[in-house]
């Protein structure tokens, strides 16, 4: 692992408790990185940040580190069951399971009780931690407020809050539900209150002068930023040539551990089993696939049992796993911060990285707002016949479900007896069961002859 992008502070000159300092000794951080060289000081003094900076620069460290401390200094106060002490907000289920492993790590030797909460699974599980005592809660919004509105627990006792990549909590539609649980804390001036974001947007920093108690604004501006330790590519091939150029970038590069992003499911689907079928074994992950097989496939693919993992957004952020050596954008995402957070999985804790991106027929139109972003051009590179591998015939490894309504799983779902339903509950006869139930004879009772009845 690279140390450059580390800084002199060491973390035994900080304030912090011995337990916290014996923690960090046992996972071996010695020195900080920028962001927990400035934010720390300001947040161990009691005084609230809003923290900016790059992907991998270690701020869950620093908030984690500046929560635990904040209990500690405070021993009279007793933790009691359904009143947590720390309530730390993340946007998706993977960062939120990402930073509740790295609290379980610091907590080894304070004897703090760490609880998260989030869908997908364990629901009679994720509720039962309530029954005894927690001193931090950790979870998505969804789940946390399912929870706070049957009287699980309350934040009226809460000291300490932490918002993690608040800006994505803007993407993916949870700032309402954010708001809500921000109104249900203390005032800020009798909590400490820490938003850390890869981004900080203007919408962001309302959020934060809102609810926060006169942040002190931290950015990190690094003189060798993340993506200019990247090396970035730019294919401009035809649909129909995706798949024959992607393995043969593998086979070039040989990439010993990489990320190949996508925009859909069907597209994540597609792609992995053309891997699967051509010697390539992959792990899957996208909003369809059950959070217990989610987790079993990231912890496989972070232990190196699998070189390759197909994926849509959901793993684009948050997610640290170590020695990533190439990102793949098989689709370019609609948004310049989006490649950014993609291809900011590789080139993490200083180390380098590669970035090679497919500007499609469907989505070369994203290229201007990457460029504009990130304030560079990708460079381009030829697509030679050698890398045109001709692939061997797609297997359908995933089972296919019955139709959903639409791409995202949202409303209309099948349920059990095979039938659509509609948001009223009540189930819809699709086309094919109408033309295949014989048409009714008429009579008086009935002048809609032929149509089914309800």
């Amino acid at each position: 692992m690279s140390t450059q992008h580390l800084t002199e502070t060491r973390f035994s000159a900080l304030p912090l408790a011995p337990s916290l300092q014996q923690a960090l000794k046992d996972n071996n951080f010695e020195f900080c990185t920028p962001i927990q060289a400035k934010a720390l000081p300001v947040l161990l003094a009691g005084r609230d940040c809003a923290g900016q900076a790059q992907t991998g620069t270690g701020k869950t460290l620093a908030f984690l580190l500046a929560a635990m401390q904040r209990l500690i200094a405070h021993p009279e106060i007793k933790t009691e069951a359904g009143k947590p002490r720390v309530l730390i907000l993340a946007p998706t289920r993977e960062l939120a399971i990402q930073i509740h492993k790295d609290a379980e790590r610091l907590v080894s030797h304070s004897g703090q009780s760490v609880a998260i909460c989030y869908g997908g699974k364990g629901y009679e599980q994720q509720k039962a931690q309530f029954e005894k005592p927690v001193d931090i809660l950790i979870g998505t919004p969804g789940r946390l407020i399912d929870f706070l509105k049957q009287r699980l627990y309350t934040l009226k006792f809460t000291e300490c809050l932490v918002l993690d990549e608040a800006d994505r909590m803007f993407d993916m539609g949870f700032i309402n539900d954010v708001r809500y649980m921000l109104r249900r804390l203390p005032p800020p001036q009798k909590r400490l209150s820490m938003l850390f974001s890869a981004t900080m947007a203007q919408k962001v920093l309302e959020l934060a002068y809102e609810h926060m108690n006169n942040a002190e604004l931290i950015k990190i501006e690094s003189d060798s930023p993340a993506v200019e330790r990247i090396e970035q590519s730019m294919y401009h091939p035809a649909n129909n040539e995706k798949i024959s150029l992607l393995l043969g970038l593998i086979k070039k590069h040989n990439p010993q551990r990489s990320i190949i992003f996508v925009n859909t499911k069907h597209a994540a689907i597609r792609v992995w089993e053309y891997l699967m079928s051509n010697g390539y074994p992959s792990a899957l992950i996208s909003g369809d696939i059950q959070q217990s097989k989610r987790e079993s496939l990231l912890k496989k693919f972070h232990d190196g049992e699998y070189a390759f993992l197909v994926a849509t957004d959901v793993a684009s952020r948050g997610l640290h796993i170590p020695d990533v050596t190439h990102v793949f954008n098989y689709d370019l995402p609609d948004l310049g911060e989006d490649y950014v957070h993609r291809i900011g999985r590789t080139a993490r804790a200083g180390n380098s990285g590669h970035a090679i991106s497919f500007a499609c027929e469907d989505y070369a139109m994203n290229l201007m707002d990457i460029e504009s972003y990130i304030e560079k051009s990708v460079p381009n590179e030829s697509i030679t016949s050698e890398l045109l591998v001709k692939p061997e015939p797609r297997k359908r490894l995933m089972k296919r479900k019955p139709p959903r309504g639409d791409n995202r799983g949202g409303k209309g779902r099948s349920r059990g007896n095979g039938q659509h339903h509609s948001q009223s509950g009540k189930p819809n006869k699709s086309d094919s069961q109408r033309r295949r139930r014989p048409a009714r004879k008429p009579s008086t009772s009935n002048p809609k002859s032929g149509q089914s009845q309800a």
